[in-house]
C-alpha cells in the first residue's frame, strides 16, 4: 500500500508539473504585439518594411514563432540583403535588416547588388547615376565585372561607359557617355579594343556627338555610322572576326 501510495503521489506530482508547464507555456506565448525595425535604411522606409512583415506574422504567436522560418521569409522581400530576428519579451520581435546596396540596374527592372546579384526595385526609386546593365540570366557577375574593367579603361579618355549588354549569343555591346553605341561583339575584345582607343584619340572623339554607332566586329579597322547617314552595307550582320 505504501509503494502504491508513493507511485500515486509521484505520478500527481508529475500530473501538476505537466499542468503547470503548459499553463506557463500558454501565458508565455501570447500573441505578437511589437515588432521593432532596426538597421541604416537609405533607401526604403519603415513603413514599407512593415507592410511586407505583417503578412508574416499574421496569426503568430511570440514563443511559438519559428524565427528561423521568419527570418528566410524576410530575406525574399525586395531590398532586403542580411535578416536577424529575435524575440524581446514579453510579446515583441525585433528585425535587424541589412538593406541592400545597388550598383547598377539591370535588365530594365531590377537592380543588382555588389556581388551581382539581383533584385526587384519594388516601389523605391533608386539613384539615378546607376550604370545600365543587361545579360541573360544568371550573368549578372559576369556583366557587372566587366563594366567595371571597360569603365576603369574609359577614364583615362574622358568617357564614361554608361550602359553594358551582354547579348544571349554572347556578343558585347555598349554606350559611351550616353551617346554613342560600341559594338564590341564575342571574339578578340582586347584587340578591338586597343582600336577603338587608338582611333578615337586620333580622329573619333572629336566627332562623337556625330556618330551613331561603331562597329568593332571587324578584321580590321573600325565601320562607323554617323548621323543623317544609311547604315553602312552589312553593319548590322557583320561576322566575328
Amino acid at each position: 500500500m505504501r509503494r502504491r501510495g508513493g507511485l500515486l503521489g509521484v505520478v500527481l506530482l508529475l500530473v501538476l508539473f505537466g499542468a503547470g508547464g503548459r499553463a506557463l507555456w500558454l501565458w508565455l506565448d501570447r500573441p505578437i504585439e511589437r515588432v521593432s525595425i532596426r538597421g541604416e535604411l537609405g533607401h526604403v522606409s519603415a513603413d514599407y518594411l512593415r507592410d511586407r512583415l505583417a503578412p508574416l506574422l499574421r496569426g503568430r504567436t511570440w514563443l511559438s514563432v519559428d524565427v528561423a522560418e521568419l527570418r528566410e521569409s524576410a530575406l525574399a522581400i525586395d531590398w532586403i540583403a542580411e535578416v536577424r530576428v529575435s524575440r524581446q519579451w514579453p510579446d515583441a520581435l525585433t528585425f535587424e535588416l541589412v538593406e541592400q546596396v545597388p550598383v547598377a540596374r539591370w535588365n530594365d527592372d531590377h537592380l543588382l547588388n555588389p556581388r551581382g546579384e539581383p533584385f526587384a526595385l519594388g516601389p523605391v526609386s533608386p539613384p539615378g547615376d546607376l550604370p545600365d546593365l543587361a545579360g541573360p540570366p544568371g550573368s549578372g557577375a559576369e556583366v557587372l565585372a566587366y563594366h567595371e574593367r571597360l569603365a576603369a579603361r574609359f577614364v583615362e579618355l574622358g568617357l564614361e561607359l554608361s550602359q553594358l549588354r551582354l547579348e544571349p549569343r554572347g556578343a558585347w555591346r555598349f554606350q559611351l557617355d550616353d551617346g554613342v553605341w560600341v559594338m564590341l561583339g564575342r571574339n578578340d575584345r582586347e584587340a578591338r579594343l586597343a582600336r577603338l582607343t587608338a582611333a578615337w584619340r586620333r580622329q573619333l572623339g572629336d566627332q562623337a556627338s556625330h556618330i551613331r554607332y561603331i562597329d568593332l566586329r571587324y578584321p580590321n579597322g573600325v565601320a562607323v555610322a554617323w548621323h543623317g547617314e544609311s547604315d553602312p552595307d552589312g553593319l548590322d550582320e557583320a561576322e566575328e572576326g
